[in-house]
C-alpha cells in the first residue's frame, strides 16, 4: 500500500509535468499486479450469487452473508395536524388545486351563462359560495389525511395523484390568467 502512495506522488509530483513512460510503467506494475489471495464479490440483493465450489473465494474464513433482504417497514404517516398543513405537507397543494379547479369551471360556466367577468361575481354573492366550497373541500380532504390515507396509495389508472396535481396547478393558473385578462380587457373573456 505504501508503495501504491510513493508511485501516485511520483507520477503526479513529476518534474516533467506530468505521466512519463518511467512513471507510467511503474504504476501499472502497482496497479494491476494479481493478487490471488483478494477477490471481489458482488453482494447484490436482487440477482443472487451462483458460487463455484472451486473458486478460491469460497473459502471457510470468509463469513457467509445471507442473500435475504431485511424486510422493509413503510414509514409512519403523520397525521398531526400541523404536519398536514405545513409548507410541504401533503395537504395545501391538493386543496388548493381542488379549489381551483371547481372555481376555474364555476367561472366560466357564469361567465357563459350570465355574462358576468369574474369579479362581478365574487361582488354578486361569490364570497359566501368560495367559503362555503373551501370549507367543504377542505374538510373532504383532511378527513383521509387524519385517518393516514394518502391520495398516492388510491390512484390507479387514469385518475392518478399525480394527474390531480397537475390539473390543480393548470386550474390554478387558468383562474389566475383569466382575472389577469379580464382586469386588462374591462369585460369577459368569453
Amino acid at each position: 500500500m505504501a508503495s501504491t502512495s510513493i508511485n501516485m506522488q511520483s507520477v503526479f509530483a513529476a518534474p516533467s509535468g506530468g505521466l512519463s513512460s518511467r512513471n507510467i510503467r511503474n504504476t501499472n506494475q502497482v496497479f494491476f499486479k494479481r493478487n490471488a489471495s483478494m477477490g471481489v464479490r458482488c453482494m447484490a440483493q436482487d440477482d443472487p450469487i451462483k458460487e463455484n465450489p472451486s473458486s478460491p473465494l469460497t473459502s471457510a474464513a470468509q463469513p457467509q452473508i445471507p442473500l435475504t433482504p431485511p424486510p422493509v417497514s413503510k414509514p409512519k404517516v403523520s397525521t398531526k395536524f400541523n404536519n398536514l398543513l405545513a409548507f410541504s405537507g401533503p395537504a395545501p397543494e391538493r386543496i388548493n388545486g381542488r379549489l381551483a379547479m371547481v372555481g376555474f369551471v364555476a367561472a366560466i360556466a357564469v361567465e357563459l351563462s350570465k355574462g358576468e367577468n369574474v369579479f362581478a361575481q365574487i361582488s354578486d354573492g361569490g364570497v359566501g359560495w368560495f367559503l362555503g366550497t373551501t370549507a367543504l373541500l377542505t374538510l373532504a380532504s383532511m378527513v383521509p389525511l387524519f385517518k393516514g390515507i394518502r391520495a398516492e396509495a388510491k390512484s390507479k389508472g387514469l385518475m392518478t395523484s399525480d394527474a390531480e396535481l397537475w390539473n390543480g396547478r393548470f386550474a390554478m393558473l387558468g383562474l389566475v390568467a383569466l382575472a389577469f385578462t379580464e382586469y386588462v380587457t374591462g369585460g369577459t373573456l368569453v
